[in-house]
Formats: C-alpha cells, structure tokens, sequence
C-alpha cells in the first residue's frame, strides 16, 4: 500500500512539474522578444526539473525533463527544421537535465546532517552537471543544423558555442539561485523522499 502511494506521489508530482517547466519555458519564450533567431531564451523552465531530481533522484529528473521537452515539442514554440534536429533540440537536451538526479542522494544526507554549506555545492554542480549536458545538445544540434548562421569567417563550432552559451549561463546562474533558495525554504521532509 506504502509503495502504491509512492509510485501514485511520484507520478503526480513528475505531471505536476513537467506543466509547471512548460509554462515557465512558454513565459519566457514569449518575453525573449525574439533575441534568439533559431531558438533559445533565458529560462527557468528547468528549475521545476531539478527539484524533481533532487526529490526524486535520476529517474524523476530525467522523466520530467523529457516530459518538459514532449510538451515542447507537441503543444510548444518549438523551433523544428528536421526530425533528428528536434529529437536533439528538445528530447534529449531537455531529458539530460536530470541527471542533477545523480547528486540527490548528497544533497539528502548533507540535509539530513544539517550541512547548509554542503547541500548547496551539491546541488549548485547537479545544477551545473544538468544544464552543461543540455548546453552540449544545444551546440552539437547547432554546429549540425544551424552552421549556416555563423558569420562569414567565423567557424561553426564556435558560434555554436557562443550563441548556445549565451541563454545557457543566464539561466544555469539564475536556475541555480532559484533552485538553492527554494530547498532552503522548503521543510526537510519535502526534500528528503523515501526511495
């Protein structure tokens, strides 16, 4: 019956946040004023995905993560020029932000033993982990399919580079504040979930 509960929580949870990362990504989409050409806003979207990792380790942050770029894809403003650019784009540079889910287990015990300073370098380098996997799916898919933007002399990889990483750090900083403020005011049972 416990268990039963739990995979119910757990479901529920993962629908709840993936929605929730959506409209954040829709708002955001819509007051980027269009800076990104071929894609790309300064994004919380993926904030509810790392609590979801944090609370439920790698499994709950790479279904939410992959549910955040379903929705994007199905019912978003999603950028689509071909199939095995949108499968990058969105599926799985969305799906890898889960992986913050490897550190769950740190950021619980540093909790569980009181150790503020630990839990958040614990969740600042899954934040980082997360969002640098998500920024290399970006730069693989632009280097790909968006290398004929690059500027006359400028080789592909680096403006690749250059205009992933410039909604990337933005939001990896501003996920990471959010993120580190919302678990330090969440009470210790709401981060610390049974497995």
């Amino acid at each position: 019956m416990v268990k039963k509960r739990s995979n119910t929580r757990f479901m529920a949870e993962v629908a709840v946040f993936s929605a929730l990362a959506y409209l954040l990504d829709l708002a955001a989409n819509i007051l980027s004023l269009k800076i990104w050409p071929q894609g790309g806003s300064i994004s919380i979207a993926m904030v509810p995905v790392f609590l979801i990792a944090y609370r439920w380790g790698i499994k709950g942050g790479l279904l939410t993560g992959f549910l955040l770029g379903l929705l994007q894809f199905i019912i978003g403003f999603a950028q689509i020029y071909t199939i095995l650019q949108a499968i990058i784009d969105y599926f799985i540079a969305f799906t890898v932000v889960g992986f913050a889910g490897v550190f769950a287990g740190s950021v619980r015990k540093a909790i569980e033993s009181g150790d503020k300073s630990k839990w958040m370098v614990y969740v600042v380098v899954g934040i980082f982990v997360g969002s640098l996997l998500r920024y290399f799916c970006h730069v693989i898919s632009g280097i790909v399919f968006f290398g004929e933007y690059a500027p006359e002399g400028q080789p592909v990889a680096v403006y690749s580079l250059l205009y992933n990483g410039t909604y990337m750090l933005p939001s990896f900083i501003i996920s990471a504040i959010i993120v580190v403020l919302v678990i330090a005011a969440m009470p210790k049972r709401m981060v610390v979930q049974e497995h």
